[in-house]
């Protein structure tokens, strides 16, 4: 039997304008809109609440963060993935492309060893028993200044769900980390590390770079094309960094530190992501570009809410707010991030697309979700 919803009396929040009425769900799918309050017989009374596309997340830590809650501590992966899928839901995101890492340093002072392989496939194992809210994809970040990004590469393929491969060059003294000083900072805050330890690190990835980083970003391109997955380029800094990633098929930019990054970047066709934590700050934690400030050039397409999952809907509406335009806003954690990874069943309120909903009010000058919707399925 069909299922049907009838979701009413909504701020439905469209592509290009936000306007009050109602939409019928059918078997996982928008099938009709109306425009209105009217409250049919048998519908949600949404009460004027704002009702958005669900938000799509393409780069978070928050699974690695689940896996690893404190350094040395590895939390038993079912558990931790169970928490990081619910955690999501609850924050809005119905759809994730899980950050794992791929390239491995297992010689060393700076040791650390592969997991993408493993952690991926318990991942799958839970959603094929339908144990899991939301829609997941890998995100696989490519570890150039590494010793085993190739090997770890190849054992990925086609059927692994990989959506978006990304370029991580971390050779102290560019990109990220152009200013040692926030690096050495860095590094010693979260692994207490002491002068030595952090200068031997510095050559160590500086040395895997001289040694690996060409075959590396080569293999990794292959890699991209060879999963049907879009490749995304790290941090890039200059007009210079951003003329290779186009030359490499790039179709995403992650973090642009700079504006002639990003300037450069809209030039190229390239779509610019920047971390919803940034917005919300005010500036970047290593002293980079500001994403407020790209946003104000107009030269922010995407938002991520990297390292904290509720930034996501808030820095959202802040942009909204800042731009005049909520569904302007919207777009940036919505349609804008689906269609970047060649999503287009999801990402708009729309008929015919996947009714991955979230409905929110605003509470003391901040979004306050009240229900989450997957596929038409409530899961928070």
């Amino acid at each position: 039997m069909t299922e049907e919803l009838i979701l009413a009396n909504a701020t439905l929040v469209l592509p290009g304008e936000t306007v009050t009425g109602s939409l019928r769900i059918a078997d996982g799918t928008i099938a009709e809109i109306d425009q209105g309050a009217r409250v049919p017989a048998g519908a949600v009374d949404c009460e004027g609440d704002f009702l958005s596309p669900g938000l799509v997340e393409l780069h978070t830590d928050n699974l690695e963060r689940h896996i690893q809650p404190r350094p040395r501590v590895d939390w038993p992966h079912a558990a931790a993935i169970l928490a990081h899928d619910a955690e999501l839901a609850g924050t809005g995101i119905t759809t994730v492309f899980d950050a794992m890492r791929v390239g491995s340093i297992p010689t060393g002072a700076g040791r650390y060893l592969k997991y993408a392989r493993g952690l991926s496939q318990e991942l799958w194992q839970l959603r094929e028993a339908d144990a899991l809210k939301i829609s997941h994809f890998l995100h696989l970040r490519a570890e150039v200044c590494s010793e085993t990004l190739v090997e770890e590469l190849d054992e990925f393929g086609p059927e692994d769900r990989v959506g978006l491969v990304s370029l991580m060059d971390h050779t102290p003294g560019q990109r990220q980390f152009r200013d040692i000083s926030k690096l050495e900072a860095y590094m010693k805050g979260k692994h207490a590390m002491d002068d030595d330890t952090f200068l031997q690190h510095v050559a160590q990835l500086r040395a895997l770079r001289d040694r690996h980083g060409d075959q590396h970003e080569t293999e990794t391109v292959r890699a991209a094309a060879r999963f049907g997955a879009v490749l995304a380029s790290h941090d890039d800094t200059t007009a210079a960094q951003v003329a290779v990633s186009a030359s490499h098929g790039i179709r995403l930019a992650e973090f642009p530190t700079t504006v002639e990054a990003a300037e450069a970047c809209h030039a190229h066709g390239i779509k610019v992501m920047m971390g919803a934590p940034n917005l919300i700050r005010g500036g970047s934690h290593s002293g980079n570009v500001a994403a407020l400030d790209l946003a104000e050039r107009g030269l922010l397409d995407v938002l991520s809410s990297d390292y904290v999952p509720s930034a996501l809907l808030l820095s959202a509406v802040r942009l909204g707010e800042i731009w005049g335009d909520m569904a302007r806003g919207l777009v940036t954690v919505t349609r804008a991030p689906a269609r970047a990874v060649g999503l287009a069943d999801r990402g708009e309120v729309a008929p015919g697309q996947r009714a991955d909903l979230i409905r929110f009010r605003m509470r003391a000058g901040v979004p306050a979700l009240v229900s989450v919707w997957s596929r038409g399925r409530r899961v928070a």
